[in-house]
């Protein structure tokens, strides 16, 4: 029988780890120039945020994945911050991954999101996989910008209200 992360995982709060073990494991998870990704320049200047981010310990204790959420903000062409929390990196170490570590993470982190005023959650990720778990979406993204090259049909965003959504703007970080 084969385990799962359902069967072994620990969910902790990120911040009860230390950041140097945090840093190696995205280093493994994604290799080191994982710095010069898109996603770093849309949430430069931030911190992430405690309350939506996680890690995951194995059945030996051990860090298996994290899952970190971002302020950020849509900016209108008139110039208007629409605040969003950007959801990953969601780093599993790779003997872990396909156990279920990462699918753990995703829903700890949604599940901490306050359904009384939920702000749009923003992801660059596999719209399939992201879409049939949590509700993400590339449909209202395809107007959007970011600070460097990505994969348009991978920048996602999951909605409590898809019509508070600008059609076009630029994501960066919400310093505000």
């Amino acid at each position: 029988m084969t385990q799962t992360a359902s069967d072994t995982a620990t969910i902790i709060p990120l911040d009860n780890v230390d950041p140097a073990l945090v840093e190696a494991l995205l280093d493994t998870a994604f290799e080191p120039e994982r710095r010069q990704r898109t996603a770093y320049k849309v949430r430069e200047g931030t911190d992430w945020l405690p309350g939506l981010s996680f890690a995951a310990l194995d059945a030996q204790e051990m860090l298996a994945g994290t899952i970190q959420c971002w302020p950020v903000a849509l900016t209108d062409p008139a110039g208007r911050a629409h605040p969003m929390i950007m959801v990953g990196p969601v780093a599993v170490m790779p003997a872990h991954q396909g156990m279920g570590y990462g699918k753990a993470l995703m829903s700890a982190s949604m599940a901490g999101i306050d359904d009384r005023a939920p702000l749009p959650q923003v992801m660059i990720g596999d719209p399939e996989y992201y879409g049939r778990f949590w509700g993400f979406s590339n449909e209202r993204t395809l107007g959007w910008d970011l600070p460097g090259p990505f994969d348009r049909h991978r920048l996602l965003v999951r909605s409590a209200n898809p019509a508070v959504l600008p059609e076009t703007g630029l994501l960066g970080p919400w310093l505000g």
